[in-house]
């Protein structure tokens, strides 16, 4: 089984131009033709999955304190931007499924929070999906929060994330059951790529906002590039759906 893979997803939902991690910039995403976006899902105080990158509140809220100290009556009472709120995760899910867009589910735990966030995250992702036609894809700095993905859910797909992709990268995604590769633009090494592209593993870069890079990456062989830059990619999403993830 198999399911399509554009090469462009919007970073933490609409990029540069809508409060990260918000349903606004979803559905910016959609509206400018993006196939996929990324996002990031985090526990509140309270449990509930949560969209956000940071563990504090200050830098995309209007909050103060960690958002693992935050119980969800103040949480989903602030501003994350141009008035909108935190989403929940769910809220997230289901606005993808509705304009049809490929969900990268980034599971993004607190510190000292890795595997309950990947049961809740992982035990969700597999119920909000059910039956869907476009799939998710779930990944994670945290290799312990995708071995809970991989045991809870292994039916959906898994991405590792690395900044610099270690020796043994490949290792782990094969005691992770992994089928894609994620790793910062600037630190990935034609060695690594080469290594990649003859196993058949499929490449995910972040964060590309430049088109020269863009276009230097993709001839290299990189498989899809996350990006802020909405606007200026906009017009290209649609070129490329012809990649797929196997499982």
């Amino acid at each position: 089984m198999s399911f399509p893979l554009p090469r462009w997803i919007a970073h933490r939902g609409g990029g540069s131009l809508a409060p990260e991690n918000t349903l606004a910039g979803i559905r910016l995403a959609a509206r400018l033709g993006y196939r996929a976006v990324e996002f990031d899902v985090m526990l509140s105080a309270d449990g509930t999955p949560v969209l956000i990158h940071d563990e504090t509140l200050e830098r995309t809220t209007n909050g103060v304190g960690k958002v693992c100290d935050t119980p969800d009556a103040i949480l989903f009472a602030l501003d994350a931007g141009h008035g909108e709120r935190i989403p929940r995760f769910t809220e997230a899910a289901a606005l993808c499924r509705e304009l049809g867009l490929l969900a990268n589910v980034e599971i993004k735990p607190a510190t000292g929070h890795e595997v309950a966030t990947a049961e809740v995250v992982a035990r969700l992702t597999a119920d909000l999906w059910r039956g869907a036609e476009i799939q998710p894809l779930i990944s994670s700095f945290s290799l312990a929060a995708l071995e809970v993905a991989r045991d809870l859910a292994p039916e959906i797909r898994r991405g590792v994330l690395f900044e610099a992709p270690p020796a043994d990268w490949r290792a782990a995604l094969r005691r992770l059951q992994a089928v894609s590769l994620h790793c910062d633009a600037d630190l990935l090494s034609d060695e690594v790529l080469a290594e990649a592209r003859a196993h058949d593993i499929p490449v995910l870069c972040y964060t590309v906002n430049a088109e020269k890079q863009a276009k230097m990456l993709f001839a290299r062989g990189v498989s899809a590039l996350f990006t802020d830059r909405l606007d200026l990619f906009g017009a290209d999403t649609n070129s490329y759906d012809c990649l797929h993830l196997g499982g």
